[in-house]
This record gives C-alpha cells, structure tokens and sequence, in this order.
C-alpha cells in the first residue's frame, strides 16, 4: 500500500506495517494505539529508527542478540558459507558446518550428549525432544511411557507439542481443547524459598506415574516467561538423581538460558556435572545459537536414545524434518559464536554479570522494589504495587529514555548483549531508575 506522503519516515512504516503484518504476541486492535516500533538498523547494542532516534537494545531482541547487531565477525561467517554454500539438504546430505557444530556441541557435554538433531526455533526444539523421548521408549516397548511433566509457569514454546507442557495462560488457554494433557507441578521459585517443597511435588509426581511418564522438562535456573524466575542448580542435582531413579527422561530446555546467559555456556553446568549420568537425556538450544542472526534450533541427546531408533525398520526411525534443516548458513553462524567462548567469553561474561550487579545494587533498596536478582547476565526485578498495565506503560515510558525493553507482567527484566562495561552498566540503571519514576 502506498502511505500518506505527509507522515513521517516512522509512521510511514508504522502504517504500513499495520495494514499487512500480523505480529506476534501483539493485540492488532491495540497496536494502531501503540505502533510498533519502526527500526531502521542496527549496531552493537543500539537499535535506530528512521528518524535518528536510537534505543539500547535490554533485551537482545528477545534475547538472541548475544554480541549485538551486525556483528563483523558472525556476519563475515555467513557471508563466507552463503558464498560455497548455502544450503543442501540434510536427508541423504551432510555438509561440515553441520558435522563440526554437532561435534564440538558435544565436546562441551564431555561426550555425555552426542547425538544433535537440528530443528529452526525453540518451539520446534522442544518437539523434538518429546517426540524423540516418546518414540525412543516405544521402540523400547515402552509404549505406555508416553505422558510428560512440566513445571507450574513454565514456558517451552507455542506449537501444540511445545504448548501442551507449557503453563503461561495467557499462551495456552486459547489452544488447551486441542493439547494433550501433561503433569503440572509447583516450581522452585527463590523469591518464595520453597525448593524443597517444590523437589516433594515432582517426587511424588514420578512415584506415582513413573510407568506412564517419557519425560520432565524444566527450564533450568531461569523460567523466562514466568518473569525470570530463579532457583538453585541443587534442584536441578536433586531432579536428574530423581529422573534416574525412576527411569524417565529429563529434558533441559536452555532455549533462553543457554549460549553463556547465566554464566556458563550450558546452564546445567552450575551443576558441575562429574559423569555422563549428571547431564540430562535431552538439551535444547536456539535463540543466541547463532549471535540473532539466522533461525536454528539444537537437540542434544545421549547414546541411550540414539540407539533406541537404530534400526532397518523404517517405522523404527525417527521422522522428523523441515526443509532448512542444518542450513550451513546458520551452522556457519553458530560456530562463529561457538568460537567466541572457546575464546574466554565466559570470563567476559563474569565480568560484565558483576558489573551489571554493582550498577543495580541501589535499586535494590528502593522502595518500589522488590526481589532483584541475578543469574549471570541476566537481571531482573518486581514491582508488585504497579497499577494494571505496569508492562505496557513501562515499554513506551522506556523509549523516552533510549530503551527498548519489556517488562514481563510486573517483573522488570534486562538480558542485554554481552557489550556491557562499567559505564554502560551505570548508565542501563540510570536509565532503568529514571522510567521507573515516570511510571510508579
């Protein structure tokens, strides 16, 4: 369609970005009220419109952008396989991206994990996994093992799979006449202190239907959606001991805390795991993969479910497949970031998580403020005496104050790219303490 030429460049785009785009976890009805915003491009951590105005990107863009926007070295990654490259199928093909990413995946898993199975996004990811745990216990003649448990406000995705062990109304309740149903069970949740409470209900969860169940899935650390909620990688020790125990799969959906967000590049290695045994059955990665440049997903899995499917049977085999499977360009990708933590980014990232909790330790003491908390570089706190539509109001005051950021119901959040310095971090909790005035 062709805008008004009296609008300016933004709402230019706005408009027509309006009349043809259906966004995601966006109202339509709502959004000519508060349009979305127009961005032109971007640059490390700052995101700029059309008319020069700019906005520190907290969230990473939904938390994907781990070294920032157009990064040199992820970009000259790409533009190296998409010129040998771009894409081959992985169905009867193989390619090296592919080979050497699966590879170097499971080296960071001591081998426990070897087996990578490669999907386009989280959702996906997490389809997977059920599909492969369920399959794997048939072909074991564990048929009856086919139901899953998930955690109270966990968050796996918006597919029907992903859906049926997700617990965030808001996502589900549309969709719940269409999904299969899942075990729900209390989540620890450091605010509330209640990990013991919470390892009880899955415990008696697994005693009682353990010869039904193929898999828990858990976020580990972090629940994302929920509002960052956090808890212990001592519930996560006690959680594989008890999905041995009772022979049903675990599976790590690191979608949003993996790639060095909570300080590790896999979050299950807060558990400081000695054996193959301590790792999970299954772990899931995508978002900062490939740095928030191209769509991938990762499966990693164990011997154990590998062979399961080994087979001349057709039927045996496990069928799963999109056309942009393993896309070398997005492997390419993966492997530039993949390159950054073999070259210490995890110490960087250590350093910056620290400087992050100096510069917010004051709001801390703030009145307004309740339960700020920290895991790695991921930061966040609630404010729990905001009126309705704190979220909202807090995105569009923020912009005012170069910030592009997203409140989750009323817990204020920040997963910014791994760019952070002393004066940046200062200047992120200025900016933070400055929108909170405006709007509590």
């Amino acid at each position: 369609m062709n805008a008004p030429t009296d609008l300016s460049p933004n709402a230019h785009w706005q408009q027509r970005s309006l009349a043809s785009v259906w966004h995601p976890c966006t109202q339509m009805a709502r959004a000519a009220r508060t349009p979305p915003l127009a961005i032109a491009r971007g640059q490390g951590a700052w995101l700029h419109d059309h008319e020069g105005r700019r906005y520190f990107d907290t969230i990473s863009s939904w938390w994907v952008n781990l070294f920032g926007h157009a990064d040199p070295g992820i970009n000259a990654a790409i533009t190296a396989q998409l010129n040998t490259l771009p894409h081959v199928m992985l169905a009867g093909c193989t390619h090296e991206p592919a080979v050497v990413l699966a590879e170097r995946l499971s080296a960071r898993t001591g081998g426990a994990l070897g087996h990578c199975s490669f999907g386009s996004d989280g959702a996906s990811a997490v389809e997977i996994a059920l599909k492969q745990s369920f399959h794997s216990w048939r072909n074991r003649g564990r048929a009856d093992k086919r139901h899953f448990v998930c955690l109270r406000h966990s968050y796996h995705g918006e597919t029907i799979g992903a859906l049926a062990v997700t617990d965030v109304a808001v996502f589900r309740d549309a969709y719940d006449p269409l999904l299969m149903r899942a075990h729900t069970v209390d989540a620890p949740d450091s605010r509330r202190g209640n990990e013991a409470e919470a390892l009880k209900a899955i415990e008696d969860c697994l005693a009682a239907h353990a010869d039904t169940l193929a898999a828990v899935i858990v976020e580990p650390l972090v629940q994302g959606a929920a509002g960052m909620v956090m808890h212990s990688p001592d519930y996560l020790r006690a959680l594989r001991a008890l999905c041995t125990r009772h022979n049903v799969h675990l599976i790590a959906d690191e979608i949003a805390v993996g790639c060095g967000r909570t300080g590790r590049f896999f979050a299950w290695q807060h558990t400081e795991p000695a054996t193959s045994a301590d790792w999970p059955d299954f772990i899931l990665l995508s978002k900062g993969i490939t740095g928030g440049t191209l769509p991938l997903s990762l499966v990693l899995t164990t011997d154990a479910v590998f062979e399961a499917f080994w087979s001349e049977d057709t039927t045996r085999g496990f069928l799963h497949s999109h056309s942009y499977t393993g896309n070398p360009a997005a492997c390419a990708a993966a492997l530039a970031v993949l390159d950054r933590f073999d070259a210490g980014q995890e110490a960087q990232n250590a350093l910056q998580a620290q400087w992050l909790a100096d510069a917010f330790a004051p709001l801390g003491q703030d009145d307004r403020v309740r339960h700020l908390r920290q895991r790695g570089t991921i930061l966040a706190f609630d404010v729990p005496g905001a009126a309705d539509g704190f979220a909202e109001r807090f995105h569009l005051a923020a912009r005012a104050h170069e910030l592009l950021i997203r409140p989750i119901g009323r817990s204020v959040y920040l997963m910014p790219p791994y760019l952070i310095d002393p004066p940046t971090a200062a200047w992120l909790a200025e900016a933070v303490t400055r929108t909170l005035n405006d709007v509590v």
